[in-house]
């Protein structure tokens, strides 16, 4: 299991990890792009960005880096990274299949990614992998798993996954929607021949949307590794959008409210390694200090009252422009 190699780690930092969803494509959700990234999102100077974030990390103790075949160029860029940097042999990466990328790198395109979990576009996707991340890959994780999705029940998929896993791939799956913990759950009872398929889970969890803890409690307590993402709810816990109660915690604790908001997630007894979304260098160095961040009884208290109903969170994420 590759995150084996982060349990004996001993940096601060060791359980946040690094997503791309942000800075390997020129458009994303996030609140705030426009000052993080400006008018320049060309593909070398997202791949310069992309690498300076990744030096940073690792600097700092980061060690697990999160991609996806619809996150534009992450894989590619990643890849680069690595090659450049033979010697890090530490890290965990991760990427997942299921969305296509069409946006063409522009901000504008009228769909930017496609959702597809079929075997024929998993053979597809996963080849495209292995040709950019080869031997690099640790984890291949099912992208957006919802009850529905016909990855929980393609017998034929479960098998070839299995046959992955067989080669030393570790087998995951994501989720996202606001029926996470019905997913999460499905997804545990996926078996072949007797034995569980999936190894990790990857989530969305923060001080707006907790109603997947429960079920990932339980994922931890099978045996899964999890992995928090959108710990920042795509930048609407970031300063200039932060709910009043955060702000006030932030200042009394002297750190950003970016950092307070993933150290409530950091706290979580089940959460294996908690992604940093950065797009900025101070951005990074920010969320970095959620390692160091200690909430108090009465600080805990506010701030789980921000929690909203699952339904209206994602009612409003869907709502955001890509920009």
């Amino acid at each position: 299991m590759p995150f084996a190699r982060l349990a004996t780690a001993t940096t601060p930092t060791c359980h946040i990890g690094l997503g791309l969803a942000a800075i390997a494509r020129p458009g994303y959700i996030n609140l705030g792009r426009d000052n993080d990234l400006g008018d320049d999102r060309s593909v070398e100077t997202l791949r310069t960005r992309t690498h300076e974030l990744l030096d940073a990390a690792y600097a700092q103790g980061v060690r697990y880096f999160d991609a996806a075949r619809s996150y534009g160029r992450s894989e590619e860029f990643l890849a680069d990274w690595l090659t450049n940097n033979p010697g890090r042999n530490d890290v965990v990466i991760g990427s997942k299949w299921g969305y296509t990328y069409t946006a063409n790198w522009t901000t504008t395109a009228e769909k930017h990614e496609v959702k597809d979990h079929t075997l024929q576009t998993y053979d597809r996707q996963r080849a495209e992998t292995a040709e950019l991340l080869g031997d690099h890959l640790d984890l291949y994780q099912i992208h957006s798993v919802t009850p529905d999705s016909p990855a929980l029940t393609d017998k034929e998929l479960h098998a070839r996954l299995a046959e992955a896993a067989e080669q030393g791939i570790s087998i995951g799956f994501s989720t996202s929607g606001p029926a996470q913990a019905a997913a999460i759950r499905a997804a545990l009872e996926v078996t072949v021949d007797g034995a569980p398929l999936f190894r990790t889970v990857q989530s969305t969890y923060n001080a707006l949307e907790t109603s997947a803890g429960p079920a990932l409690a339980e994922a931890h307590a099978a045996g899964l590794t999890v992995i928090v993402k959108e710990g920042m709810a795509n930048g609407r816990l970031a300063a200039p959008h932060a709910p009043a109660a955060l702000k006030a915690v932030a200042e009394e604790t002297s750190l950003g409210c970016d950092a307070v908001a993933l150290a409530l997630v950091l706290r979580q007894p089940w959460a294996g390694v908690v992604l940093s979304g950065a797009a900025t260098l101070n951005q990074l160095a920010s969320n970095l200090h959620a390692a160091v961040v200690d909430l108090d009884e009465d600080q805990l208290s506010r701030l789980a009252a921000l929690a909203q109903e699952p339904r209206a969170y994602w009612e409003q994420r869907a709502s955001l422009p890509w920009q």
